[in-house]
């Protein structure tokens, strides 16, 4: 301790060369290093490296060299007034010397960004925008490190670094900057496919394939479709593409949806997509399950309302393409196209309408039989025997005997019950009840109808019988009964008949809801 004290006093009051000897005379590292530095301040290079060798410092041996290179004693003073910390100092000194571009290293070495636009703005000295755009890219590097986007917005705009600042909005949720940015870049910039994931990360359908295009990432812009079920879009991007790869991609779509059971959604999908065939045959499926195994009538109505619209469509559309086709080429592709058809689907596209037809008469004649117009009701019941494929045998017989037995039409009510009684399927208690019901009921009334001349009567009496006419009238959706008039009114969507009497309630199809 009293060494350093010694050193420290020759040092301040002897020469340099003295102090040396001192120490060589009490050795130590310390004492060297003290020497080292006093030689550095007074710039006594030689003794300064000396001392560094002797005390083993590398870092102040490879410093002593570099400043010797130095061609001005004013430099090597500020190089060593910055080895010492001694910053401000430095950058006077070289302010001084009127050598501004070190200063601004100086300060860019500390990574003081904010004092190297000051000095750079003050020096007014030309060629150095790369240097302040680097500023200023540094000091939002400063600001989003701490997470203050907004301020990091700031001054990455004014550095021009467009990545950073998609980064920012990004993280900032300004959306609408992130999109004014993607189409401030130009055509095949790499940004824009980070802009473009960026945008899919939030939902955001229509940003994403606006990025996606314009850099030229066709099968990343649908694959962004797919992923947030923007089909159509999905369609037409495909279409600009390959549109045998999207019909592939919609299959593999609809083939998941449907193993997880979600098959409403498949048939969005197909609609969305155009592919109406195939959503009818979902549609078909699931109303054929809701009659099976549920007792709301009308869902399953709607259901296979729902599946005909969609056939019609499948109609429109094969209409439309044959209209766009005018060489013979393509016109002989379509009569190609239609006979791949298979013979399943051409059963369900002529047969479109009978489901909803089905469930429609069926609910018909229950409104009519709950309001009381038992005639009216048996009339329509009378329809739902060509349903059988459709609906539960039971449910047409039982109605139809209900209707027929509150008109008094005791031989179409006796014909009724045979037919319950002779269904193979049904438990042998409900056949006990048909018969124990029916004989209470034919023994106090004849099994007769009522004697009229009336032809509807005799027709119907004729499809009780079950004698197949070649020409079968066609039947009102409104009210059930046969139309016998010239004049009709007809749907101009299911192509359905109606009184035109009866229709005048209406304002809309009382079977697919058209507009009347």
């Amino acid at each position: 301790m009293s060494s350093l004290l010694d050193t420290r006093e020759l040092l301040a009051k002897v020469a340099i060369e003295d102090a040396c000897q001192f120490i060589e005379d009490n050795p130590h590292p310390r004492l060297w290093r003290l020497l080292a530095e006093t030689a550095l301040e007074r710039l006594n290079l030689e003794m300064a490296d000396k001392a560094f060798v002797r005390c083993k410092d590398y870092q102040g041996i490879q410093f002593v060299k570099r400043i010797k290179k130095l061609d001005s004693e004013k430099k090597q003073q500020a190089e060593v007034a910055a080895f010492f910390h001694r910053f401000e100092e430095a950058e006077r000194l070289y302010l001084d010397m009127d050598r501004r571009d070190l200063a601004v290293d100086l300060r860019m070495k500390l990574g003081d960004w904010f004092r190297v636009v000051q000095l750079l703005k003050t020096g007014g000295g030309a060629g150095n925008d790369a240097l302040l755009e680097r500023a200023w890219n540094a000091i939002g590097d400063y600001y989003a490190d701490r997470q203050k986007w907004q301020n990091a917005v700031t001054y990455y705009l004014q550095g021009r670094n467009q990545e950073r600042l998609a980064n920012c909005y990004y993280m900032l949720e300004d959306y609408v900057g992130l999109e004014n940015l993607a189409l401030s870049l130009p055509e095949n910039s790499p940004l824009l496919e980070s802009i473009g994931n960026m945008f899919v990360t939030v939902g955001m359908c229509e940003q994403a394939v606006t990025a996606f295009v314009k850099v030229g990432k066709l099968q990343q812009a649908i694959d962004c479709c797919v992923r947030l079920n923007q089909w159509d879009q999905a369609v037409e991007l495909a279409k600009t593409q390959n549109a045998k790869e999207i019909n592939s991609l919609l299959a593999k779509y609809a083939s998941h949806l449907l193993e997880k059971d979600m098959r409403l959604e498949a048939v969005e999908l197909n609609r969305k997509a155009n592919r109406h065939l195939e959503a009818a045959k979902l549609l078909f499926d699931l109303a054929k399950e809701s009659g099976a195994t549920s007792n709301n009538a009308l869902r399953t109505k709607k259901l296979y309302v729902l599946a005909a619209l969609e056939v019609e469509a499948y109609h429109d559309q094969i209409k439309l393409k044959s209209a766009q086709k005018k060489e013979v080429t393509s016109a002989l592709d379509s009569l190609l196209e239609e006979e791949t058809t298979s013979s399943e689907d051409m059963t369900l596209i002529d047969n479109a309408w009978r489901g909803a037809e089905a469930y429609h008469f069926f609910l018909l004649a229950q409104r009519q039989l709950y309001k009381g117009y038992h005639d009216a009701a048996m009339e329509t019941a009378l329809q739902l025997r060509d349903y059988e494929d459709l609906l539960n045998p039971c449910d047409i017989y039982s109605l139809l005997a209900l209707a027929s037995g509150g008109n008094k039409a005791f031989g179409t009510c006796s014909k009724a019950f045979i037919r319950l009684e002779s269904i193979d399927d049904i438990p042998n208690e409900d056949k006990e009840a048909y018969e124990n019901l029916a004989l209470e009921i034919f023994t106090t009334h004849p099994p007769k109808d009522p004697s009229v001349t009336d032809t509807s009567l005799n027709l119907r009496s004729n499809v009780v019988e079950g004698d197949d006419s070649e020409t079968k009238l066609p039947v009102c959706i409104a009210t059930g009964s046969p139309i016998k008039d010239y004049q009709f009114w007809m749907c101009g969507m299911c192509k359905h008949r109606a009184h035109e009497s009866e229709i005048e309630s209406y304002k809309n199809c009382p079977l697919c809801h058209y507009p009347c």
